[in-house]
């Protein structure tokens, strides 16, 4: 007759390690190993990524300094006698430029960091995230264009 003998001690008894998902975000920016949403096609969940497009980086950083334009010419229009439409803006801009410049940034810099951490996922399964990127930039891109255009004032036509 065979001794039996005891199982091993059970690794699976440990705190999961997928539960510490912002250390795996933290982690993965030095070490990146993940590089896809799912290991399977019928995995649906949500799983953090530790490596992003390189392409991502220039278009998030562009985003950012158009915000910070966008702010300086928001202001520069206002004092040329311009009048902000936005009202939640227009309340902090007319009690604290500093406040509204904070907040203006921080929301923009809060979801640019939000779409690129969601860049390899797809909204509504049709439309990859990252694309939700590259519109906010032309969005951006198109705002300074009106807002240098505004500031040119309105363009005299000759008469013939």
């Amino acid at each position: 007759m065979k001794a039996i003998h005891p199982l091993p001690d059970e690794r699976r008894g440990r705190t999961d390690r997928r539960r510490r998902r912002w250390w795996s975000v933290l982690y993965g920016s030095f070490y990146p190993r993940r590089r896809r949403p799912a290991r399977r096609n019928d995995d649906v969940r949500f799983h953090f990524l530790d490596w992003y497009s390189p392409r991502l980086l220039p278009a998030a950083i562009c985003i950012l300094l158009l915000c910070a334009a966008d702010a300086f010419l928001t202001v520069t229009l206002l004092v040329n006698g311009a009048e902000e439409l936005n009202p939640v803006m227009a309340v902090l801009l007319y009690r604290s430029v500093a406040v509204f410049t904070a907040l203006k940034m921080g929301m923009t810099g809060a979801g640019t960091v939000l779409i690129v951490f969601l860049s390899r996922y797809r909204f509504m399964r049709v439309i990859l995230v990252e694309w939700v990127l590259y519109v906010v930039l032309c969005g951006y891109l198109s705002l300074i264009g009106y807002e240098i255009w505004m500031l040119k004032g309105p363009i005299d036509l000759p008469i013939l």
